[in-house]
């Protein structure tokens, strides 16, 4: 961490970020380590079943993945002195909005366009 001091909520802020990152890493482990095994499955049902699972649990570890990328970003952009700005229109983001969510990137004005702006990626 750099040697300036920081603010209550922003050290507040980066204690939820760093304990979110240790639960996703552990949740990522679990989730590698607790993989079906095509071995395992005897027959059609229960493939179609693991097939699904598999599906599921890929989909939860993508998400769970970005997540992760979007808390040690903000983790970054704390050391480097940038968090709480919008990396949108550089104004500062709502403390209300970085305490509910910690690794806000965005102003609420400038994610609504984002969202608006990438409905078919989000």
């Amino acid at each position: 961490m750099s040697e300036h001091k920081i603010s209550p909520s922003l050290e507040m802020a980066r204690e939820k970020l760093v304990a979110r990152k240790i639960e996703l890493e552990e949740s990522l482990a679990q989730s590698a380590q607790e993989k079906f095994s095509d071995d395992q499955v005897q027959d059609p049902g229960d493939q179609a079943l693991t097939s699904t699972m598999e599906s599921l649990r890929t989909s939860l570890q993508d998400s769970q993945l970005e997540d992760y990328n979007r808390v040690v970003q903000a983790l970054e952009m704390i050391e480097q002195g940038t968090y709480g700005i919008c990396v949108d229109c550089n104004k500062p983001i709502a403390e209300r909005r970085l305490i509910s969510f910690p690794n806000a990137t965005r102003c609420i004005a400038c994610q609504e366009r984002f969202e608006e702006n990438n409905v078919d990626q989000i």
